[in-house]
This record gives structure tokens, sequence and C-alpha cells, in this order.
């Protein structure tokens, strides 16, 4: 059995073809989240998943198949990054592979990864029940830098000088005061809590908004930068921050955002 995670459709077509030739039985998922809910249904001896999915990256894919499963994973991307390659193999992959490939190149990967013995889990089916993993610790709240994070982190829910944020209702208060933020606002600024006393960049920050994987150089415009700092400034007109000396968000000057220090 096989999974195809492909949105390409001639791409796709060719996957399956070369995986029928093989003698495997074929399911195929155009966007990452049902990729992943097939892998769990049908078990798959191998999967190949395309990099630049709709939804949910190939990263976090990879990521959350190899959860539950010892299956042999194909990386597919248009790009040769070496970085990205590492990324990819980090996350679970066995091979990649890049655009455009021949038949015969793919056909050639997959006998090698099925003269390779794999310890494939017994009792298949636990794959299917297994849920997501679990999200990791978010970026600055874990390691030996976290020590020195002005913000606390209890039971998954942030507090910072009065300012409290619980990702699991999407809620913000100051001072017991319910904030009326937008989705990018509330995200912006779990981004700059969970990071604490940690500068990230306005290109950074843009990336986390897109949902771009962590470490990628994907191109930042100057118009997505101001698009950054006007939400970094409605969030602090809510959280009615003014003065020189911020309670909440620190700007640093030719870098980005940070949290202020403990007052």
């Amino acid at each position: 059995m096989a999974v195809v995670i492909e949105d390409d459709p001639d791409i796709r077509d060719l996957i399956i073809t070369v995986f029928e030739q093989a003698g495997f039985a074929v399911h195929s998922a155009t966007d990452g989240e049902t990729g992943v809910k097939l892998a769990r249904e049908h078990f798959p001896t191998l999967v190949t998943i395309d990099l630049g999915l709709p939804g949910i990256d190939g990263f976090e894919v990879a990521r959350r198949i190899r959860a539950g499963s010892e299956c042999y994973i194909i990386m597919i991307s248009a790009r040769t990054d070496e970085a990205e390659t590492l990324m990819g193999l980090g996350a679970g992959a066995d091979d990649f592979i890049t655009k455009p490939f021949r038949p015969r190149e793919l056909r050639a990967r997959i006998d090698a990864m099925m003269r390779r013995p794999r310890a494939f889990s017994p009792a298949s089916p636990a794959v299917a029940a297994s849920p997501a993993p679990a999200t990791p610790p978010p970026a600055g709240t874990q390691g030996p830098a976290a020590q020195f994070a002005p913000v606390t982190v209890t039971a998954e829910m942030y507090e910072h000088n009065g300012l409290s944020l619980d990702p699991a209702t999407r809620s913000a208060r100051v001072n017991e005061q319910v904030l009326n933020l937008t989705r990018t606002e509330f995200d912006l600024l779990q981004t700059l809590m969970s990071s604490g006393r940690r500068v990230r960049t306005k290109a950074n920050l843009v990336r986390h908004l897109r949902a771009d994987h962590v470490g990628a150089e994907t191109f930042v415009s100057e118009a997505d930068e101001r698009a950054v700092e006007v939400h970094i400034g409605n969030l602090r007109r809510k959280l009615g921050q003014g003065g020189h000396e911020p309670m909440w968000i620190e700007t640093v000057r030719g870098v980005g955002y940070r949290m202020a220090a403990e007052q």
C-alpha cells in the first residue's frame, strides 16, 4: 500500500503510475490534512509528500505521519536547497527527490528502499487511532535561555506584567479586562510572549503568520514588513500601551520586537 500526497495533478498521476507499476495499491490526497488521514487509515508501506502543499506543509505532514508510523517517506520538492533537504530528513523523511524527476529515478528510489529492512510497527491499526502529535513547546519557552524570559508560562498560558494569554481559548486579558484582538494580532502577541526577551524580526513574524516552516528563508517584501508594523501598532493601542517605557511590546530599533522587561 502507498499514499501519494501531491497537489499537482500531473505529478500526482505520474507518481501513482510508478507505484502501480511497482505493484502497490495507491491512495492519493491533494492536501496535507487528507494525506495524514489516509496514512492513518490505510497503514501504507511507503508515502510520498510534496513539500509545498496547501494548508500544512510537507514538513509538518511528515512529522505527523512519522509520529505514528514506520512507513518509508519520500519528500518531493521543486527546490534544491541543501538546508531544506536537511529539514525534510529531520522531519522524518527517508529520502528527498527534486522536481522534475524521471519515472525511472523514482522507481529506483522505491526499489532501493524496499531492499532496506524496516521494523514496521506491529498492529498497524494503532497508527489509525493515534492522534496528531502534541504541539512542541513554543520557541523561547525551553532550553537554557528560558530562565531569562520575562514571560511566565503556566499550563500553556502566558503571563507578563498583568497581561495574560490563553492559546487554548484564544483569549487575552490585561488586568482581567478582555482584549478584542483580531486573529493576526493574537498570533503576533502569542509569538512574542512565547519568545520572551528573544527578539523577533519583522521578517520572522511575517513568516510565522504565513505558517512558513521554522528556519525557512522565504521571500518577505517591504509591504509584508509594513503590515506587521501596522498590526503591532494596533496591538499596542488595544493593550493601552504608551509612554517611553513600554509595559509589554518593546521595539528593538533596526531589528524587530520583543517583550519588555518585567516591571
